[in-house]
């Protein structure tokens, strides 16, 4: 526990460390193009640059409370800082595509630890009595870093070149680091705790952990671009996954001394209720952002930039609930009170976000449902990580913090592949069911085209070249139209799909007169 300038020091290295992290799974997503470019990679070679990372964070993060008792957490979350800080030099260095898929790999080893070791130290951080600000803090990094993403990518893009994108994270890592060394201690849990020997280790559930969740991760990114299970890689891993996972959960079940302990989840019904639910928010998290700039780049015509600034009020409005939400939960405000109204304005924020799309929508319309998304995730976020760490004890709240983490990160992933399919495909059987209300044997149809000749005509096409011209700007017309319906029937299933969870918190117990989270639970 820490008071004074110590305390605040350490808040706004962790929760800068946290941002980076995060924003690094969005960042990069508007330089693809450019990168494409510059590297002369496709574009499925180029995915790869995303790939990387998610895979390698999602392996480092289950694995961070071993990692921090073994080497001392310090040490590891200063390690961690410094991995992540070169890594970023040298992926903004890197000359081919390979050379800077196998930098972001290892700045993804980096990053995985900076999340769940931030919650931890800020958990250590604060007494009892103000824990739940430091859970908002944690809060504003995880929901705003991958919303800003965007908007600090495509600013770097439109002004500077892909490389900065990784150089400004260097300057931060470096004043991380520094800050690391000299005002975080390890807590005397950690000081006192006896490295395991290398033969005691648990090398079989790192293996089939590195195995199962790296090959689910390598399907989930992946599994688009190859056209999923038409593909014999996609087959492959899909098999690789599925032996991993089952291997993983039996060892880890079995194991007296497992990598990541899941017996932990059968001794909170709030800790397993709460672990789908952090599936459910990132779930909701990554594939809002997700497909929110494709639709206004794709189909508005906006610029990366423009879409990134009308995502940012939304995400600082999340940052304000934050603390707010901590404020209530203080007050005794429960859990299983807030989460329902949550869900239901996040469910709101995908109605409005239907209602509003159409072909002559502009930067105001989406203001207020972006502010109303960034209400909801404020009061989902807080009540699912209090909740589920509440009442466990020592190394199990460490062990708590690393699964939920991991499976909210596993929840991103699933929405960006189940939206992202779900819009190629929709889009194409919208087409279909739109085309019949286009022949040449409707007059409205033909008026059309006549139109379209006559105004290339105009501008001096031949009659042949002014006819394909009419057939493509028609073509282009049903598209946009198809487009928007498919954009709309997205954030109406992920409205419903929030809305169907809610019977989940019925399972929530209301946590019991002092029950609180382990102040060493630290990993």
């Amino acid at each position: 526990m820490e008071t004074g300038f110590r305390k605040w020091i350490i808040v706004v290295t962790v929760v800068l460390c946290c941002l980076l992290e995060l924003i690094d799974t969005s960042i990069v997503n508007v330089a693809l193009t450019q990168m494409m470019g510059n590297l002369s990679a496709t574009q499925q070679e180029v995915s790869w640059v995303v790939a990387s990372y998610a895979i390698a964070n999602v392996i480092v993060i289950p694995m961070t409370g071993f990692l921090a008792e073994q080497f001392g957490r310090k040490n590891y979350y200063l390690v961690s800082v410094v991995i992540f800080t070169l890594a970023s030099m040298a992926c903004g260095q890197s000359t081919n595509l390979w050379e800077l898929v196998a930098f972001r790999f290892i700045q993804g080893i980096g990053g995985g630890a900076l999340m769940a070791t931030s919650q931890a130290i800020l958990i250590d951080t604060f007494p009892p009595k103000q824990l739940p600000l430091g859970q908002a803090l944690f809060g504003m990094g995880v929901i705003i870093g991958p919303t800003i993403g965007p908007t600090l990518g495509g600013y770097i893009v439109e002004n500077y070149d892909w490389p900065w994108i990784f150089y400004v994270n260097v300057p931060v890592g470096i004043m991380a680091s520094i800050f690391t060394i000299l005002f975080i201690r390890d807590p005397e849990r950690i000081k006192n705790a006896i490295p395991k020997p290398l033969r005691e280790i648990d090398w079989a559930g790192i293996g089939l952990l590195i195995l199962g969740v790296g090959s689910l991760q390598f399907v989930l990114e992946q599994g688009e671009t190859k056209d999923w299970f038409d593909d014999n890689i996609i087959v492959l891993f899909t098999m690789l996954a599925a032996v991993g996972l089952i291997g993983f959960i039996w060892r880890e079940l079995t194991a007296k001394a497992p990598i990541v302990d899941l017996r932990v989840l059968t001794k909170s019904r709030n800790l397993a209720v709460g672990a789908f639910l952090s599936f459910v928010l990132g779930f909701g998290l990554f594939a809002s952002v997700f497909v929110f700039p494709i639709f206004t780049q794709r189909i508005l015509g906006f610029s990366a930039e423009q879409t990134g600034y009308i995502l940012l009020p939304g995400a600082l409005a999340s940052g304000l609930m934050m603390p707010l939400v901590g404020k209530m939960l203080v007050a005794g405000v429960p859990q299983k009170a807030m989460l329902p109204v949550g869900f239901a304005i996040f469910f709101g924020f995908t109605f409005w976000m239907a209602a509003q799309i159409s072909p002559t929508a502009g930067e105001s319309d989406f203001f207020w449902p972006l502010i109303v998304r960034g209400v909801g995730l404020g009061l989902i976020f807080m009540p699912i990580t209090t909740m589920s760490l509440a009442g466990l004890q020592g190394r199990d709240a460490g062990q708590a913090a690393g699964l939920t983490g991991m499976i909210r990160q596993l929840g991103g992933s699933f929405g960006v592949a189940i939206v992202g399919t779900y819009l190629e495909r929709t889009i194409q059987a919208n087409r279909v069911a739109l085309l019949p209300n286009i022949s040449l044997y409707n007059p409205e149809t033909t008026q059309r085209l006549q139109a379209f000749t006559q105004s290339f005509l105009a501008k001096g096409y031949s009659l042949n070249q002014a006819q394909q011209q009419a057939y493509a700007v028609l073509e282009g017309v049903l598209m946009k139209q198809v487009s928007l319906i498919t954009y709309s029937q997205i954030f109406t299933s992920l409205g419903l799909f929030f809305l169907a969870c809610v019977p989940l918190i019925l399972l929530v117990k209301r946590a019991k007169q002092g029950e609180k989270i382990d102040l060493n639970a630290a990993h």
